[in-house]
């Protein structure tokens, strides 16, 4: 009996061993960000990394840091991405791990020149999440990974790390992630959208200025090729038709004369397509519910609406018709078209011209409604 419990005792301790190959997380060195770029001159990709360790977490129990925590950052040049990677494993001690990684940014120069590929090689590693952020820049890279958060916050509470959570999206740009970005890009009608960050030096300051990041337009393209890059103004806006739980704020204009502002809650866009053509042809419709946030001139509430459906219809109609002049469908407005009519679509792959021109788009129409009047008073006759 006593030789049956001393087994059952040195089993227990060998199946115990089992966790000693673990390491603590002060033994690691934390993947946060990878930047890539690409040097035309040299032909070689340059990989940044930027790294965090754990280790005045774990000795300090909670305690908050005196001294403000630097952020590292790697980098590594190589004639492929992986073997600019490689170089950096025997330079980082602790280890180096990716199971972390929460962004990847790509410079301009590899979006215009090398982008296909190097998505392409991200697409198919087994260390990335495809859940993981994807922005560009025309910044220089180490400058947005030394960039911190306000009141002197972590990096990773920078936009590059921001969240696409259910809270709604106030005249921003929603990040986009991997797997949406390539479902996106490897359609064969529409675009796929990039967010683009930068670096504001002027907004903020604490004795000095104090930069921060933000997401200042898109990188658009369309059949997998880089197209343009897009303003924030229409960024936004696009950002609002398409995306859900995003609201605007926006001024109303009479004869370029500034009479209000209001808020519009995120839209409903619906697309009907004409049938029996052999090229799309479309109307758009929108509906949404404004709030009006300040009335500066006296004005109807009739017209008052009116002008805000006016404005819309000619933003979608610009942003539109600006697609066009580079062969992008801005609106995404084909995306379904080539699924419902298959026929169609394969006739017109056939071309060489692009699907869409001024009178594909037939009309837009607008209905807005006002919920919320923010105690300003309207008499009844002005609903009528």
């Amino acid at each position: 009996m006593r030789r049956k419990w001393i087994l059952t005792f040195i089993s227990g301790c060998l199946m115990l061993t089992g966790c000693s190959g673990l390491k603590n997380i002060q033994d690691l060195t934390y993947i946060v960000a990878i930047g890539m770029d690409y040097d035309e001159e040299k032909q070689e990709y340059i990989a940044y990394l930027q790294g965090l360790n754990f280790a005045n977490v774990a000795k300090q129990e909670g305690a908050k840091p005196i001294e403000p925590i630097p952020i590292f950052i790697a980098s590594a040049t190589g004639e492929t991405l992986n073997l600019a990677v490689s170089k950096l494993y025997k330079k980082s001690e602790p280890p180096i791990f990716f199971g972390h990684v929460e962004t990847l940014v790509l410079s301009k120069r590899l979006v215009k020149h090398r982008f296909r590929e190097v998505i392409e090689e991200v697409g198919r590693n087994r260390s990335l999440r495809h859940t993981m952020r994807l922005i560009t820049t025309e910044e220089k890279i180490p400058d947005i990974f030394n960039i911190k958060a306000l009141f002197n916050y972590p990096a990773v509470y920078t936009v590059l790390y921001k969240k696409n959570s259910d809270d709604v999206f106030q005249d921003e740009i929603k990040p986009t992630r991997l797997m949406h970005f390539l479902r996106e890009f490897n359609e064969p009608m529409g675009v796929a959208k990039l967010p683009s960050v930068k670096i504001d030096h002027d907004t903020w300051k604490a004795e000095k200025d104090y930069p921060v990041l933000y997401f200042d337009g898109y990188a658009i393209f369309q059949k997998q090729k880089f197209m343009k890059h897009l303003s924030m103004n229409d960024a936004v806006y696009i950002n609002w038709l398409l995306e859900k739980r995003v609201s605007i704020d926006q001024k109303v204009e009479e004869d370029e004369q500034l009479v209000a502002a209001v808020k519009l809650s995120s839209p409903k866009m619906k697309i009907k397509y004409e049938k029996g053509k052999t090229s799309p042809k479309f109307s758009i419709e929108i509906s949404t519910q404004a709030d009006l946030l300040e009335k500066i001139k006296e004005i109807p509430i009739d017209k008052l609406i009116k002008l805000i459906e006016a404005d819309i219809k000619t933003k979608v109609m610009r942003i539109y018709n600006e697609g066009l002049e580079k062969n992008t469908d801005l609106l995404n407005v084909v995306e379904k078209w080539y699924r419902e009519h298959p026929q169609q679509y394969k006739k017109l792959m056939r071309t060489s011209n692009f699907y869409l021109d001024k009178n594909s788009l037939e009309n837009v129409k607008v209905d807005v409604q006002i919920f919320h009047f923010n105690s300003y008073k309207y008499e009844e006759k002005s609903f009528e």
